[in-house]
């Protein structure tokens, strides 16, 4: 089948001719009349396999067009580069159709993306905090939405955005059309599709944490952090192998170290990306890795879904991800459009149990390589790996079950008062006195005479 084969109208076929895209992917394929036909439809395929096409492609040959203010189609995405990423696709699938596209994400200058809003759109693709800020201000009214995309919806999960989505279903519209499409499905995303979703039509191209078959994965033992950047070193030397890699790593700590190192090894071929960063820095980064003038990018998890990157020829994962999903995740962004690919990840004897977990999600075992003798191991930790040193015997201390003694000075006469409760009238009886008769009321003032 060819896209032609699809009910799509010449405006898309020639845009895709434009892109030169002839053959759609299983995803493509199978989700485009479900899409059309206006029910609720959840898509589970491996990432790299087009699902932005899949559900963009049936909602633009659905969108008329319209000068209404109000956007009609809402794409929820989990990270700023996965916004930009978004616009980007539909702006090249909409080049011979007249809609207004726009993407809104935290970070940035709010106000001017309330101009932006005004200003009219008939799609809008966001990240939930910012969508949720701009429809609270009442810049944005969403009123009129009748598709709701939720893309990388797990992810959103790992970020703690169910609470903000649960607030944006609230103020959508209850007659709209639901879409979800992700590369694994958690017992957290089934909760949401059973709580907001209609009768879904599910499309499944593979099982949840089901890999690409060309991607090729290996897996090497290590023995901590600087003995796997001492392996790194001697793997990324290769430059005609490894031409374009992708190095994920668990935290913006390690994130760069591993950056400050790399700059001393490989002068001028590095760049990183994580939260802490700028927006700028961070498109920039990705910018010059895209194009070829930096060979290596370092990223963290928060990364992993945002990044559509060409001709990655490899993924390597510095650290083993808990979570098996990340893994799945991460190594789907190597081997994208079928092309071939490889990924590596780095363990060490503790993380081996992380390592069964993601075979366990797989349904298979990760090939293992042997530890190159060339490599030092070395013997430096990093503080997380150093051991948390016990304070065994300390005199100064006090034993957590020896019980204190009284306080070491008595009350002040002020705080030994006792409330009696009542108000001043009892400290003026005291004083005057109390008439002896209701009719004498010089009582008090005889007394004093006297």
């Amino acid at each position: 089948m060819t896209f032609r084969d699809l009910n799509l109208s010449t405006q898309l076929l020639n845009a895709l001719d434009d892109l030169g895209y002839e053959i759609p992917t299983p995803i493509q394929e199978q989700s485009f009349s479900v899409v059309m036909s206006g029910k609720d439809v959840v898509g589970i395929a491996q990432t790299g396999t087009g699902k932005t096409y899949a559900y963009m492609l049936p909602i633009l040959r659905m969108l008329r067009y319209s000068v209404q203010q109000n956007p009609r189609v809402l794409v929820l995405v989990p990270t700023r580069e996965l916004v930009v990423q978004v616009v980007d696709e539909i702006e090249k699938l909409s080049t011979y159709i007249n809609v207004r596209i726009t993407g809104v994400y935290g970070g940035t200058n709010i106000n001017t993306q309330k101009q932006t809003v005004a200003q009219g759109l008939d799609i809008i693709v966001a990240t939930p905090g910012r969508l949720y800020d701009l429809a609270v201000s009442r810049a944005l009214q969403l009123k009129s939405i009748q598709k709701l995309v939720i893309d990388e919806v797990d992810v959103m999960m790992d970020l703690g955005f169910l609470h903000q989505l649960m607030n944006i279903f609230d103020i959508l519209p209850q007659q709209r059309q639901n879409i979800m499409f992700s590369a694994t499905m958690t017992e957290e995303v089934e909760d949401i599709i059973s709580e907001i979703f209609v009768n879904p039509k599910k499309v499944s191209i593979a099982k949840s944490g089901t890999p690409l078959e060309n991607i090729k994965q290996g897996l090497y033992s290590t023995a901590n952090f600087y003995t796997k950047v001492n392996l790194l070193e001697h793997l990324l030397a290769n430059e005609e192998e490894f031409q374009k890699v992708l190095l994920f790593v668990a935290n913006k700590r390690m994130a760069d170290r591993l950056f400050e190192r790399f700059e001393r090894t490989f002068s001028e071929q590095c760049a990183v990306i994580h939260s802490n960063k700028t927006q700028n820095y961070r498109l920039r980064s990705i910018e010059q890795f895209e194009s070829g003038e930096q060979r290596i990018l370092i990223a963290t998890d928060v990364m992993a879904r945002g990044l559509d990157i060409d001709d990655i020829s490899h993924v390597i994962n510095v650290d083993t991800p808990t979570y098996p999903e990340n893994y799945m995740h991460r190594i789907g962004r190597t081997g994208r459009a079928q092309k071939q690919g490889v990924s590596l990840i780095l363990v060490t004897e503790q993380e081996e149990e992380s390592v069964e977990n993601i075979e366990a999600l797989m349904e298979m075992k990760i090939e293992r390589f042997d530890f190159p003798d060339r490599v030092e191991i070395s013997t430096e930790l990093t503080p997380e790996e150093q051991p948390k040193i016990k304070e065994i015997y300390n005199p100064t201390k006090r034993p957590k079950d020896e019980e204190t003694g009284a306080a070491f000075h008595e009350k002040k006469e002020k705080n030994r008062k006792v409330n009696l409760g009542g108000k001043y009238k009892r400290e003026i009886k005291k004083k005057y006195k109390k008439p002896k008769t209701r009719g004498d009321k010089n009582y008090n003032k005889k007394r004093k005479r006297k």
